[in-house]
């Protein structure tokens, strides 16, 4: 027997392994870029949940108004 019948995982030529790897920074390259998009969206979401939370303490700050004093209640 030849050591290449028993290890063949051994005997990989040159253009399978660039392929191989060329195949795996495609891939991870890929979910890289996913990542830096999911990033930057979840970043506009805080930013739009940070201002939402800000206009609703502003509106919890301001002084009660009576509303009935228009002209539906009488003004009696």
């Amino acid at each position: 027997m030849h050591l290449n019948q028993l290890f063949p995982f051994l005997f990989v030529d040159q253009s399978s392994i660039v392929t191989m790897l060329t195949i795996v920074v495609v891939f991870f390259s890929v979910l890289l870029l996913l990542g830096i998009r999911k990033s930057y969206k979840l970043k506009k979401e805080n930013e739009r949940l940070d201002e939402i939370n800000r206009k609703i303490a502003e509106d919890e700050e301001k002084p009660y108004q009576d509303f009935t004093d228009g002209h539906m209640y009488g003004n009696n």
